[in-house]
């Protein structure tokens, strides 16, 4: 079922967005040669109670920590830990805040120190390949149109899109109807109309867009080793166009 929101329950969403983005904002000062992601992970949790919301992960089918944290050649849902970053790595951090019962997700790929230029060319893509997303989530266009957006870009970059981790719609619930995938035709799956919030999540791969999940269920890499990225943003559907509700 598709839950359709109201004017003011995009604005709760929004006040949760803005709160998340700040969140990210500070992380941004944070990423750096040495730091740990529990590190960052704890920080996180810290700064959103501070503000009086919760991070919606954790405990979420038993996951165990408020951000997921993926480096390098993780593609999504990898655990915060012990392991400092190191010059070169790239890292995703993806944080879903729960204010007054509503939802906003958005996760932030950040380079640590020095990256390769395939890495930075990577990061670019990505985020570039999201926003072309964006553009496309406008009242009577389809969530293909965003699909197709998002991977004829990224594909005429040389990287490739995962097919095994989608967007969603979100609300009070961390996941609902329609599912938005990043690869795939236009001018199909669900029509867009006003009201409706989704999550935009393209991530992108520089190798193989098959991926493989390490023994903890959760951490999903590339299979061929390559470095992947991440970039997300919650999008509501309004008739002025999209509204990024965790805009930075």
């Amino acid at each position: 079922m598709i839950v359709i929101k109201t004017k003011e329950e995009i604005a709760k969403m929004q006040r949760a967005g803005e709160l998340l983005a700040a969140c990210h904002r500070e992380i941004a000062g944070l990423i750096k040669p040495g730091v740990k992601t529990i590190e960052i992970d704890k920080f996180a949790e810290e700064f959103i109670r501070k503000h009086g919301a919760t991070m919606e992960q954790k405990g979420y089918h038993g996951y165990p920590y408020a951000t997921c944290a993926s480096v390098n050649d993780v593609i999504c849902h990898g655990f915060p830990g012990e392991r400092a970053l190191e010059d070169g790595d790239i890292v995703a951090i993806d944080m879903v805040v729960n204010l007054d019962g509503w939802l906003a997700d958005s996760a932030w790929s950040y380079a640590v120190g020095n990256v390769s230029p395939v890495a930075r060319k990577l990061l670019d893509v990505t985020k570039e390949s999201m926003y072309k997303g964006i553009e496309k989530a406008v009242v009577g266009n389809r969530i293909g149109d965003i699909s197709y957006a998002i991977q004829s870009y990224a594909e005429s970059q040389g990287f490739s899109v995962v097919r095994d981790f989608v967007g969603h719609a979100i609300g009070q619930s961390m996941h609902e109807e329609p599912q938005v995938p990043h690869y795939g035709p236009p001018g199909r799956g669900v029509r867009l109309k006003e009201g409706m919030v989704i999550t935009i999540e393209p991530m992108i791969n520089t190798g193989t867009y098959r991926s493989k999940l390490d023994a903890d269920g959760w951490t999903a890499r590339t299979e061929d080793g390559g470095l992947s990225a991440q970039y997300e943003h919650t999008v509501a559907i309004t008739a002025e166009g999209p509204l990024i509700l965790t805009k930075q």
